[in-house]
């Protein structure tokens, strides 16, 4: 068993006084480094969207977390978040970001948001992640991070579907809990296979 940790968006943006500030964001962040030396890979994603995305409220001249369609499905508009070359785009100070073995950078398509980290949310361009982790005979994977309702939820929902051992560590994830959205992905994930502890 080739067991991988998969850290999701623990950027200064979804932490306390971030653009998208997820509650208690960064009070996972010790424990996560604490767990790194136990898996044979660490990979770490990270929102990384250019100036004027499409799934930015500003850049639709609506509200925040309205919800659209776009082409590719329903769409919540978020805050500006995670904009290439600012602070809030970078890892939170306290992550070890030098024990990742791979950075996945997601949402870099100003025309499509990718929540997950294995496909953009068109559930079909890949970002190349699933190609690592067959390379590497990686066939577990622990997932931890920012917001469990959002990216986490979508990465552990395609990692069982793609066939992956999949555990949920929800001690060391924060969630948005946008109108019931964490009891609905809690659901979504036990529903797929994926272990939540």
């Amino acid at each position: 068993m080739n067991h991988a940790l998969l850290v999701i968006d623990v950027q200064n943006d979804f932490c306390p006084n971030g653009a998208l500030a997820v509650t208690d964001g960064d009070q996972i962040v010790k424990g996560i480094n604490a767990i790194m030396p136990e898996f044979n890979a660490v990979i770490m994603t990270q929102d990384w969207h250019p100036r004027g995305h499409s799934s930015f409220a500003t850049s639709n001249d609506a509200d925040p977390m309205t919800v659209i369609q776009m082409p590719y499905g329903a769409q919540v508009l978020w805050p500006d978040h995670c904009i290439i070359g600012t602070s809030g785009a970078d890892f939170h100070q306290e992550l070890n970001v030098n024990n990742a073995n791979m950075i996945i950078r997601k949402g870099y398509n100003s025309k499509i948001d990718s929540y997950s980290a294995f496909f953009e949310n068109d559930r079909q361009t890949p970002t190349g992640l699933m190609g690592y982790l067959q390379s590497r005979g990686i066939d577990t994977l622990t997932l931890v991070g920012l917001a469990t309702d959002f990216c986490v939820n979508y990465s552990a929902l395609d990692a069982a579907k793609l066939g992956f051992d999949v555990t949920v560590r929800m001690e060391m994830c924060r969630a948005i809990d946008f109108n019931g959205s964490l009891a609905v992905a809690v659901n979504e994930m036990k529903s797929a296979g994926v272990r939540i502890t």
